[in-house]
């Protein structure tokens, strides 16, 4: 029997997700499944491959709904969650009681483990840590700007790794080895080490680099990557070096997307007015309330840069 596993790829969450997912389903559901795990990203138009479901049982965790009478499980608590209302409806209409949103949850990961112990009796005491971790990361609860950029903890290093990794074979290693080990020995093995070395170097340059290109005005930082090589980048380096700001906004460009990145600073002296998600959402994006993103097509730099400008003057203070 196959479980098919789509999960927010190149995020710690997403990955915990898939991870404690593969416990519960192993420990409650089928004990002999072969689970196959597929990276999902948020692209221009935000489109599923359909056959990506090719499981026996096919499972999102961490990503927007899909409306495939072969999805069995599902698990998000994004605000952006549906990509249409016909999607919503979808979902609202659902009688499997294996389909789950919970947009007030911080992570994911959590949110799957609450509904493991609350509807299946599943618990398990070794993914406390890695639901703690998950819940800190991606709900953006770190002590201080310093926590997050200097990285310290297993969990801030291996989340390092994961969201630098271009290889979805070795983060699908991942996820298998956080179903069997603590964060501390994944970290120490030397397939992570490895890979750990190159991308602080990069993560160090990248602190420069944002140090450099970064604007403050207004309550807002924000800076462009496009042409610099930086596809992705640790989202709170433009606290470490600007608290005072409210909100930060970037531009950056891979191989299949321009990205605009929106998001809230925890630990602004001025609090935040705005809801991310609804701005994201009004130029095809999405996300939470404090932090989202807009994906178009590679080659949308100019109209990448139009978007940009409009979302900064929309979030920057006028007093």
């Amino acid at each position: 029997m196959k479980l098919r596993i789509l999960y927010h790829g190149n995020c710690f969450d997403g990955v915990s997700s898939a991870a404690i997912f593969t416990k519960f389903y192993r420990a409650k559901i089928n004990a002999d499944a072969d689970v196959q795990y597929t990276p999902t990203m948020h692209r221009a138009g935000n489109a599923f491959d359909r056959e990506q479901f090719d499981g026996d049982e096919n499972a999102i965790v961490d990503f927007k709904y899909c409306p495939d009478e072969r999805l069995t499980w599902w698990f998000d608590h994004h605000q952006s969650a549906f990509l249409s209302e016909s999607d919503e409806e979808d979902f609202l209409a659902d009688t499997s009681g294996k389909k789950f949103l919970d947009t007030a949850s911080k992570s994911c990961a959590e949110f799957i483990a609450r509904i493991a112990k609350e509807k299946y009796d599943f618990e398990d005491d070794s993914l406390t840590e890695l639901i703690e971790w998950a819940h800190i990361i991606d709900g953006a609860l770190y002590e201080s700007p310093a926590q997050c950029v200097e990285l310290r903890s297993s969990a801030l290093k291996l989340m390092q790794v994961i969201e630098g990794e271009k290889d979805p074979a070795f983060v699908e290693k991942i996820i298998r080895m956080l179903t069997v080990h603590s964060l501390d020995v994944i970290v120490a093995s030397d397939e992570i080490q490895a890979r750990l070395e190159p991308i602080l170097k990069q993560h160090w340059e990248t602190v420069d680099l944002i140090k450099q290109k970064a604007v403050a005005n207004r309550g807002v930082v924000s800076f462009d990557l496009t042409g610099t090589g930086v596809e992705g980048y640790n989202k709170f380096i433009p606290y470490y070096f600007h608290p005072e700001v409210t909100y930060v906004v970037s531009l950056s460009q891979s191989s299949f997307r321009t990205k605009i990145s929106v998001g809230s600073n925890p630990w602004a002296p001025r609090p935040r007015t705005h809801n991310i998600a609804e701005i994201c959402e009004r130029y095809g994006g999405g996300g939470h309330a404090v932090v989202g993103a807009v994906s178009l097509k590679p080659d949308d730099l100019e109209l990448g840069k139009k978007y940009m400008r409009e979302i900064i003057e929309e979030l920057e203070f006028k007093d």
